[in-house]
């Protein structure tokens, strides 16, 4: 069986208010609690554990593929609650979506400062 991503630990200042935030853009259920985690179950059997960290957090950048019509519903909850939003990870190109290699993608930080990465299409990597 080959190597699969099957959890990873995203550090918040409030583990069950950072997950509720990625939970609600994405349309998932309420985060369950999971030992010291508030764990947000993703497609393919991942979870994301949110924990909280006491100290600085160190910016994370999560990025998920998603259909097109997810990512018009996905994009209408960032507008609707006046998120801000770019077209780059580095904040050059404000309240724009891009459109690489024939999809959409925008970012937006969630409430812990971590990057959040909604495409349409992979990047091409050669």
């Amino acid at each position: 069986m080959p190597a699969r991503l099957d959890h990873t630990i995203v550090h918040s200042r409030d583990r069950f208010a950072g997950a509720r935030f990625l939970a609600e853009l994405i349309g998932r259920p309420e985060p369950k609690r999971f030992g010291p985690f508030a764990s947000l179950p993703l497609e393919g059997g991942v979870t994301l554990d949110y924990a909280d960290e006491r100290g600085p957090i160190t910016s994370q950048h999560l990025a998920f593929l998603v259909p097109e019509d997810e990512f018009d519903e996905i994009f209408g909850r960032i507008t609707d609650r006046e998120l801000p939003y770019w077209a780059d990870p580095a904040h050059d190109k404000p309240q724009q979506i891009n459109h690489l290699f024939g999809g959409r993608g925008v970012y937006i930080d969630d409430p812990d400062g971590h990057s959040i990465e909604f495409i349409t299409h992979t990047y091409v990597i050669d």
